[in-house]
Formats: structure tokens, C-alpha cells, sequence
């Protein structure tokens, strides 16, 4: 009836395609920067050897290629690259300084010694970024572990090669005629902007702190506007329909249904097939009662579709022709509803769980609560379980009428099973078939109360009583199937929204039922759904979160050996996320598991970029100390610009990487594109102002910290004044 096969074929070739294309693009990054083939090739081996790391450690811990494991790889890709890209960048400029006068082969390891320590903890620092990840648990855990995985193996063997592999690489291959940096036409270009931009920033650096303090603080309107959900829906190309009836449907009225319901979608030229069920088998694994239906909506290819169609308007279309009494619609699609239903039980996005002793009073609680949702704004449907609203026939058997005629409770008992519910008598063998032979009345002799009652009941000496002698015959309410969460009866609200996530919905639903529910005591509510794994999910984040801070803390701490850098670099942390925010409002993206998985390695990279442009300012504050021309904050803003203008390069290419090679999978289309591109959002945005912070902001913070004690301007004679 229903194959996943082609779904996750078509995610993983469409997370393949976006990898070659990240990899295209990140090597064009590197030789338009370089202008020199050899030189962008060291840099980008790291790429296949990365990958190729991460697959064989794949392999052996058993994980899967899917869209979480081949999206841990793809959002790593730009940033495997960068340490490449410094140490390469780095060899160019020593070569181009030494002139020849050092061997070629003694300038490459000097390069490769000056920034390998830097960038090794740099690649430590992206990993420890990923590390709340891991703390994941239940279904979240599930999802993202192995997206945790992959990236973590991929930077590990990007971190290894870029202190094994890639120094000796440049010796191999950096070699021939090597173009100058100051002839090739982009870097000059980004350094006539970059140089008088960043000279102007520190002479009125106060000012310029003051605009970014400004932006950081803007930063809190599209964090506002944000809503929350889990996970952003995955588009698996098919449907689900499973709305619920109410209680006490027969089998002939439900059948009836089916057809009706499956006759009325299979209209759309978009449906290629409709397989509709109601019921279930006589197995405790399907608990589906009577009046819940499911129906699998095989789609057709998005190319044969009318023009303009969505998924969205699909699902609003049929939801229109779907309208019959006492039918309540939701539209879902078959894995997610089925892994919704493993978890927590409830098949729409949202759901609530009363729980409290007494049915009927549930019952009439999640009645109230019903009424009071269904006009709140972005409520699709809403329904309320009828906990008691099952239709049975009860038959009391009066134990001195048949005494009278001498028959017992079973002899009773075995002639009402037999002729409503029906017995097997015998069996038929048909070669090496066997059949069972059901005795059983006729439907016109059981269909309502009056036949029942005339029913014929032998006693021993061959006399026919009617049962409605034996026994009284009515109709009562019950329960139509009682359900228990931790040894408590429970009622489920299922919700299902519309244009609204699900954050901003409870958020908006919970002082209203505040206001009009009130819970007698031993009667409690809780929030279900997705609502449950996003809430386990944020609590989770709040705590380990300010822990993977303080390892990336510790791990500044030890590369700089200096609490001002430790600091400066932490600092830039919230400047570099007001990117992302206002890239995710702009696109109306929610929060969600995905996007928090993006800000982490946002984080990650802003840490690296930072490193590496304080590796560069201090490099060249000590040069100026050594020739004895730091004298005063003019000769540190001189060397600062020196050091900060002189490596613009490699932190526009690591920034570009990292930027441009997201770009496929911000632009995919594909199955599986919803995730990733929240995942990609925030890095993607994040980098515009992480440009900012590391090339700006940070040599600001550098001059300022460093510049206390030196004086204000420096005499002709070069004397220091005090």
C-alpha cells in the first residue's frame, strides 16, 4: 500500500547532488582567490579526504546515509575547508616575503608552524560547538545524532589533515610561479574598501562600538517575531488523511463512509491511487477503533501536477470537498503520523491529555475545552475523544427465570453468541486450504432490539423461550475504549493548526483555558504533540548549552594563554546571531530543533574566524614590540591595520566557503531541502555579520584592550611621550 523506498531515495540523491555542488563551489572559492591551481588543490583534497573519514567511521558505528547524516557533512563542508585555505594563504604570503632568499621547502614549514596550532584548536572549537547535540534525547536524540555524528567526524578528519596532510601537500604541490597578492584584481579590489573602511572604524572606534551595540540590540525585534515549533514538516510526497468520527458508528455506516471519502479524493488529478482503512485486526498492535480512519493518498509526480498547485493547496482543496456531519478532518502524511503515534500517541501536530479518575467528567472537561479552542485563531479542528459515548447493548439475564426452565447462564450466554457474534462449528478442507464454518443469524433476524428479543432459546425438555422471558434488552452509553497514562484514565484533545505555529498557539491557548477551565481536584492537563518533544528539547538546550559555552571558553583560554582575547572572541558571539535572526524572519522560519542545530555551528565558525584574525593582530603587535615601533595607540592602530589588512584574504575565502558553499542547499528544492535549509539559514546569515564582527569589530576590541597605557600620539623624533 504504501513504499518508503522512493522517498528516501530521493532525499539522499537529492543531499548527494547538493554535496558535489558544495565541493564545485568551494574549490572555484579557492582558486578566484589564489589564482593559482596548485595552491587551491591542497585546499580542496581536504575536501574528498574529510569526507572519506567520515564515511569509513560512518560505516563502522553502523549509521546510515540519510538526510540527517549527509546533512551533518554538507553544513561542515565550508568550514572543513578553512584551515586549508589559512595554512595555504599563509605559505603564499611567506613565499612572496622571503623572496627566494630562504628554501622554499623552509618557508612552507614556517608557514605551516606559524598558524597549524591556531587552527587546530580553531577545528577543536567547531566541534565543541556541536556538542548539546549529543545531550539530545528520545526523539530528537534520534534525529539529530547522527547529523551530530557526521559533522563531528568530518571536522575531526579536517582537523587531522590540516596538520598532517596539508603541510605536506604544500610542499608537493606549492610550487611554479605564484601571483602576488597585491596583482590579483579581487584582492586588490577588497583591500582599497577594506583599508580605509577599518582605518576609519578605529580612529572613531567608540562610535563604531556603539552602532554595533545598536545592531546587536536590533537583534531582539526578529527574535520576537519568531515563532517555535519541533521540526519543520518533511514533504514525503504522499498523504494522510485520518479524521475521527464520533462514537458508536456501526460497521455498515463506517464502510459506507470510507467509500464515500475515498471516492471524493481519488477526483483530484493529483491522486494516482487511495487506499482507505477503518477498523483494525483482532491484534493488540493497532489499537484503532471503529471511528478512526486512515487513508494512504498516493501522490502523483510534482510535474504532472496543475499548474500553481502546492501541497498547501492541495490539502485546503480536498479539506473543502471533504464535509460531512460528525467528521472531524486532519491532514498528515504516513511516517510522520506513525512515528507521532509511537511517541506519544496523539496523530495531529497538537494535542492535549486530560487525566483524572472519572470518564464521564473527562468527558465532559475535554467538551468544554473543544468548545472554548475552536474559535481561538489558527484552529483548524479540534475534537475532543468521547471517553463514554460507545453504544452497546446490555443484556441482564434473570437467574430465577431460567432457573425456572432449568437452563444455566452459559446455555443463555452460548445462544446469544452464537446468533449475534457467531460460532464456529466445523471446519471445510479444500486440498490443503482449511476453512472455517460460521454459524451465525441472519442479518434480518439481529439488526434491531425487537428480533433480538424474539430470539428462541432451547431448554432440555424441547420447549422454545423467547429471550425477552430470559432477560432484559436495552441500550446503554460506555466507554468506547479506555485509555491509561501512568495508571490514570486519560481523554485526548487532538489539534490541528492552521497558518500558526505551534509555540505561539499554546502560548495563546494556555491563559484562555486558565481563564475559562477550571480542573477539579485530581484532574490535571498537559500539552502533547510536537508541543512535548519541543519543550523536552528546549530544556535540554538551556542546560547544556552555557556548558559547550564554557568548554569553548576553556578552549580559547588555552590557545590565546590571554583572558582579554579569551573575552574579546566570546564577546563577538552575540553580534555574529543577529544575522541569522533577521535571515530566519525575513524567510518566516521558525525556531525549531533545526535552526538551533544551525546557530551551534554558527557559533563554532564565528569562534574560528575570530581566532584567526586575533592570530594575525597579535602577530603583528609583536613584530611592531620586536622593531620597537609600538610606542603609542597611533603605532597600534598602525599595526593593527597591518595585521588585520594583510590577512583579510584568507577570512574573506574561510568566509566565502562558508557563505557561498550553503548556497545549494539554501536553494534546494528537493526532498529533505525543509530541513536543511533551516539548519543552513542560520549560518548563512550569521556569516554577513560575522564578517562584520571579525574584520570591524574585533580589531576595535584588540586595540582598545591593548592599547591601555601606551599615549595618545607619538613625536616627530619618534620619542615616547608620556
Amino acid at each position: 500500500v504504501y513504499d518508503r523506498a522512493p522517498l528516501i531515495e530521493r532525499a539522499v540523491d537529492h543531499l548527494r547532488q547538493k554535496l558535489m555542488e558544495q565541493g564545485l563551489i568551494v574549490a572555484l572559492v579557492c582558486f578566484v582567490f589564489l589564482a593559482h591551481l596548485r595552491s587551491a588543490l591542497v585546499a580542496i583534497l581536504i575536501l574528498p579526504l574529510g569526507i572519506l573519514f567520515s564515511f569509513i567511521v560512518m560505516f563502522h558505528q553502523g549509521i546510515n546515509a540519510n538526510i540527517m547524516s549527509l546533512g551533518g557533512i554538507a553544513i561542515a563542508i565550508g568550514t572543513m575547508i578553512d584551515a586549508g585555505i589559512v595554512m595555504v594563504e599563509n605559505a603564499h604570503r611567506h613565499l612572496e616575503r622571503d623572496e627566494g632568499k630562504k628554501p622554499r621547502r623552509e618557508s612552507l614549514m614556517a608557514a605551516a608552524v606559524e598558524v597549524g596550532p591556531s587552527l587546530f584548536f580553531s577545528l577543536l572549537i567547531v566541534t565543541a560547538s556541536f556538542l548539546p547535540i549529543f545531550a539530545l534525547e528520545a526523539q530528537e536524540g534520534r534525529l539529530f545524532k547522527p547529523l551530530a555524528f557526521t559533522k563531528t567526524y568530518a571536522m575531526a578528519g579536517a582537523a587531522l589533515l590540516s596538520i598532517t596532510v596539508v603541510p605536506a601537500m604544500m610542499v608537493w604541490l606549492v610550487r611554479g610561479k605564484i601571483l602576488p597578492e597585491r596583482r590579483n584584481p579581487l584582492n586588490r579590489m577588497v583591500l582599497r574598501i577594506y583599508r580605509p573602511l577599518l582605518s576609519g572604524a578605529l580612529r572613531h572606534r567608540f562610535a563604531v562600538l556603539g552602532l554595533a551595540l545598536l545592531l546587536l540590540l536590533s537583534g531582539g525585534y526578529p527574535l520576537r517575531q519568531l515563532g517555535s515549533e519541533f521540526m519543520p514538516p518533511l514533504d514525503e510526497g504522499d498523504l494522510l488523511y485520518m479524521p475521527t468520527t464520533l462514537p458508536g458508528l456501526s460497521i455498515t455506516k463506517a464502510r459506507e463512509l470510507l467509500q464515500q471519502t475515498d471516492r471524493i479524493i481519488a477526483t483530484l488529478p493529483e491522486v494516482e491511487r487511495v487506499f482507505g482503512k477503518i477498523g483494525r485486526a483482532e491484534t493488540a498492535t493497532d489499537p484503532a477503533p471503529l471511528s478512526m480512519i486512515e487513508t494512504t493518498i498516493t501522490l502523483k509526480p510534482r510535474d504532472e501536477w496543475r499548474p500553481g498547485m502546492t501541497p498547501e493547496k492541495l490539502i485546503a482543496e480536498l479539506d473543502g470537498l471533504i464535509r460531512f456531519p460528525g467528521l472531524t478532518n486532519a491532514w498528515t502524511m504516513p511516517i510522520k503520523t506513525r512515528i507521532d503515534m509511537l511517541s506519544t500517541g496523539i496523530k495531529t501536530p497538537l494535542g492535549i491529555k486530560l487525566s483524572g479518575p472519572d470518564l464521564a467528567l473527562l468527558e465532559t472537561l475535554g467538551a468544554e475545552i473543544e468548545a472554548t479552542l475552536r474559535d481561538l485563531p489558527g484552529t483548524l479542528s479540534v475534537y475532543s475523544e468521547r471517553v463514554v459515548g460507545g453504544n452497546y447493548l446490555e443484556i441482564d439475564i434473570h437467574r430465577g427465570q431460567i432457573a425456572r426452565y432449568g437452563l444455566t447462564i452459559a446455555d443463555v450466554q452460548d445462544v446469544i453468541a452464537t446468533a449475534i457474534g457467531g460460532m464456529n462449528i466445523t471446519q471445510t478442507v479444500e486440498g490443503l486450504e482449511r476453512y472455517p464454518v460460521n454459524l451465525r443469524y441472519s442479518r434480518e433476524l439481529r439488526d434491531d432490539l425487537v428480533s433480538l428479543k424474539r430470539m428462541l432459546v432451547s431448554t432440555p425438555l424441547g420447549a422454545q423461550i423467547p429471550l425477552e422471558q430470559l432477560a432484559s434488552l436495552e441500550f446503554t452509553k460506555g466507554p468506547p475504549s479506555i485509555r491509561t497514562e501512568n495508571a490514570r484514565p486519560n481523554a485526548w484533545i487532538y489539534i490541528d493548526l492552521d497558518g500558526i505555529d505551534i509555540g505561539r498557539y499554546v502560548q495563546a491557548a494556555k491563559p484562555l483555558l486558565a481563564e475559562r477551565i477550571i480542573l477539579p481536584p485530581g484532574y490535571s492537563l498537559i500539552w502533547s504533540g510536537e508541543f512535548e518533544y519541543l519543550e523536552r528539547a528546549q530544556n535540554r538546550l538551556f542546560l547544556i548549552v552555557p556548558l559547550t559555552l564554557g568548554i569553548i571558553f576553556l578552549l580559547l583560554y588555552l590557545n590565546f594563554r590571554k583572558l582579554s582575547d579569551t573575552l574579546i572572541v566570546i564577546g563577538s558571539l552575540p553580534f555574529a546571531m543577529v544575522g541569522g535572526l533577521f535571515l530566519l524572519w525575513f524567510l518566516d522560519y521558525d525556531f525549531s530543533v533545526a535552526v538551533g542545530a544551525g546557530f551551534l555551528a554558527l557559533i563554532g565558525l564565528t569562534a574560528e574566524t575570530g581566532v584567526i584574525m586575533l592570530l594575525f593582530l597579535n602577530q603583528a603587535r609583536d613584530r611592531a614590540i620586536e622593531e620597537h615601533r609600538l610606542n603609542s595607540t597611533l603605532d597600534l592602530m598602525k599595526a593593527t591595520v597591518d595585521g588585520a589588512t594583510s590577512r583579510a584574504r584568507p577570512l574573506l575565502m574561510t568566509v566565502a566557503s562558508d557563505a557561498i558553499g550553503l548556497l545549494p542547499i539554501m536553494w534546494g528544492i528537493g526532498t529533505g531541502s525543509e530541513t536543511m535549509r533551516r539548519i543552513a539559514a542560520p549560518m548563512v546569515g550569521g556569516v554577513m555579520t560575522t564578517t562584520l564582527v571579525t574584520l570591524i569589530v574585533i580589531p576595535i576590541l584588540f586595540m582598545i584592550v591593548h592599547g591601555r597605557g601606551l599615549s595618545g600620539e607619538t613625536k616627530a623624533t619618534g620619542e615616547h611621550r608620556p
